[in-house]
């Protein structure tokens, strides 16, 4: 899933990144640091099952490294962009109970990220960066690195 949100989220200077292992505070830690040396207030977005586990996970990763991130002097929110309940509904998606094994609290039934189409998931991406970009600032950055481009072929060339 990762290499195709990196193909919608590239094109705008996002990174994608994949949280799997990430559960220890030393990860969360470093992850931290990297958001709070970005000059500016970093917004990560989440796509993850709905279940016990992921919703656990967002919200465990959401409370340690916002609070890490400001005890660095950075600022980060999280956004969970899918699944979520809304998103099962509206896209009729397959679901389950929980495994009566898990404890967490947790209420409804579980859909796994997969279950939504690549390109809905792709559009939900794609429409949360859209949403968060400024176009001004973006074509203008993009004029530029075209510039810079022009600049470094006429160099080469000579």
């Amino acid at each position: 899933m990762a290499p195709q949100l990196a193909r919608v989220a590239e094109p705008y200077g996002v990174t994608v990144m994949s949280f799997g292992g990430f559960d220890s505070l030393t990860e969360k830690h470093q992850f931290a640091v990297e958001l709070a040396n970005h000059d500016r207030p970093t917004e990560v977005l989440h796509v993850g099952d709905h279940d016990p586990s992921g919703v656990s996970m967002f919200t465990a990763y959401l409370e340690d490294v916002e609070a890490f991130t400001r005890d660095l002097g950075g600022e980060a929110a999280f956004t969970r962009l899918a699944v979520t309940p809304e998103q099962i509904a509206a896209y009729d998606l397959p679901t389950a109970p929980p495994k009566p094994t898990d404890r967490r609290a947790f209420t409804g039934q579980t859909c796994q990220a997969e279950a939504l189409a690549p390109n809905v998931l792709a559009g939900i991406l794609h429409s949360a960066i859209e949403a968060r970009i400024d176009r001004g600032v973006l074509d203008r950055v993009l004029r530029h690195e075209r510039q810079v481009r022009r600049e470094l072929a006429a160099r080469l060339a000579d």
